[in-house]
């Protein structure tokens, strides 16, 4: 494994070529597709709108006696409009909808619709609407042109021709029954009034392509901003009490990768002096936590810390869920499956603990059971920036701040929550706490609120498993989960080499294996169905 820092490869300039200017230019990836949902709902309020103006019409009718001829010219012809307007509309919601479809071929039927749009608009105006020499006020289009430029942040050039056709509508659609109606003399003259009838609409050309460089450029700042070294940040995937998790993609490999972000502020970095303290600490934990080789512990490509000040790691991305997730979704799993999640992650803890590293925060969201090649139901442990070395055991920790107990209180050993020195047996404890929520889909202690619960984890005897589970528990795993879960450090495993090996002898009329994982992955998280 190769750590470099990130602050040298930060003065590293982009190589030239690897991205176009055009898509340097573009938003990111969620934005985009935050942008193509917004489309979504341009095209439902351009449906109601629609439909409500066909309503109108037939009130005035209706109210005011007037015939359809006193208001448009022909009732089917605008009937047929809407009709196919709303048809259009509704469809291009529904592809907007789509995750899978590419945001960038959204974005651009969307400027097709803009013009669809301003064509519509252009046609009822001077086709259907009486009276159409009477040009006085702003058209629809002026509106309809600064909306598709506000709410679709593509390239100036892409909604220059997309407005400035929308704008022409107008002017076209009044030359066209001018010249139905033979009045169409002199023909120079009538085109420049045509233009200078319709002029809000091509100053309002001018005002969106103003729109577009500034949502360009606000994307090219969010782009650069979220630019880590070689990687560049494409999709948040989650958040949590230290920061946001990222996908991430290699800008020179084809790699993607996860990035956890973490504020310098959550490290309890008040002043300079502590920023630098909290630095040097966090290099050396990253670099100890990077060090490890159990296949079960997430890999760690890269760590370090941007301009601003993020401390972030660089991950390997992983294809599968959490145990928190697991238990939500599909409810407690069997003792077979729980001791062969368990075992694999004591052989995670176990490196780490022989290398001097407490882990401090094993709970269900930082176990991760994935996919990984062939193999289903593959462990791997998550957050390894959070340990704790021996060596700094003294020392305040780098994640916390000061006065400040790090954990999550239904996972939190005694000790912890007490303020006393932890090593590895405070990982057990919490280990115990995840066997405990994988039997039966409950937490070891609740409560109204942390102290309370934190409370019980000090004083309270824990109810076994078998007592809570919908599964027949043998007594000897019932014993296991109890030992991690003793108040005394010593009366609990003493590694976690003992715990796998104390889970391993326990004897099951069904064992978890390869195939009984593979078919469960099938039946509930095929490959591609998330």
């Amino acid at each position: 494994m190769n750590v470099r820092r990130l602050q040298a490869r930060l003065s590293t300039p982009s190589s030239p070529g690897v991205m176009s200017s055009d898509v340097q230019r573009t938003l990111p990836e969620d934005l985009l597709r935050q942008a193509s949902r917004r489309l979504g709902v341009v095209c439902l309020v351009g449906v109601g709108l629609w439909v409500v103006n066909l309503l109108v019409f037939q009130v005035i009718r209706r109210w005011l006696g007037w015939t359809g001829r006193d208001v448009i010219r022909s009732d089917f012809a605008f009937d047929v409009l809407v009709a196919f307007l709303v048809a259009v509309s509704l469809t291009i919601y529904y592809i907007s909808r789509n995750p899978k479809r590419d945001p960038r071929f959204i974005l651009n039927l969307g400027l097709g619709y803009e013009v669809l749009t301003a064509a519509a608009i252009g046609y009822a105006n001077h086709w259907l609407v009486q009276s159409p020499g009477d040009e006085h006020g702003v058209s629809w289009i002026a509106i309809v042109i600064l909306l598709f430029a506000a709410v679709l942040p593509t390239l100036p050039r892409f909604t220059l021709w997309a407005a400035l056709i929308s704008a022409c509508m107008d002017p076209i659609s009044w030359l066209l029954w001018l010249a139905h109606q033979g009045v169409l003399h002199p023909v120079g003259s009538t085109i420049a009034t045509a233009l200078f009838l319709h002029a809000p609409n091509f100053i309002c050309v001018g005002v969106a392509v103003v729109i577009s460089h500034i949502f360009t450029g606000l994307g090219h700042q969010v782009k650069k901003a979220r630019e880590l070294g070689a990687y560049e940040l494409d999709t948040r995937l989650g958040t949590g009490g230290m920061g946001e998790v990222w996908r991430a993609n290699h800008r020179l490999l084809a790699r993607p990768a996860a990035i956890k972000l973490i504020r310098a502020e959550r490290l309890g970095a008040a002043d300079a002096e502590a920023a630098h303290t909290v630095q040097e600490r966090f290099r050396r934990e990253a670099q100890a936590a990077a060090s490890l080789r159990s296949p079960h512990t997430i890999e760690l490509f890269d760590f370090g810390i941007s301009q601003d000040g993020t401390f972030y790691y660089v991950m390997e991305l992983l294809d599968g869920v959490d145990l928190d997730q697991l238990v939500r979704r599909f409810g407690p799993v069997e003792p077979a499956r729980a001791i062969a999640i368990l075992r694999q992650a004591c052989d995670s803890l176990g490196e780490a603990h022989e290398r001097g590293l407490t882990h401090r925060d094993v709970k269900p969201a930082n176990i991760y059971l994935c996919r990984l090649g062939l193999q289903h139901d593959y462990v791997k442990i998550l957050d390894f920036g959070l340990v704790k070395s021996a060596e700094s055991s003294r020392e305040q920790s780098m994640l916390t701040a000061p006065n400040a107990t790090t954990g999550t209180p239904a996972f939190m050993p005694p000790e912890m929550a007490l303020g006393e020195a932890v090593d590895g047996r405070t990982d057990l404890y919490a280990l115990g706490c995840v066997a405990y929520w994988l039997l039966t889909g409950r937490l070891v202690f609740e409560g109204d609120n942390s102290i309370q619960i934190i409370a019980q984890h000090v004083r309270m005897p824990p109810v076994p498993p078998s007592q809570r589970s919908e599964f027949a528990i043998p007594p000897e795993l019932d014993a296991a989960i109890l030992a991690c879960l003793a108040k005394a450090p010593g009366d609990r495993p003493g590694t976690a080499q003992e715990l796998s090996r104390r889970l391993g002898a326990i004897s099951l009329p069904d064992q978890w294996d390869g195939d009984r994982a593979a078919r469960w992955w099938g039946a509930h998280l095929p490959a591609g169905g998330g």
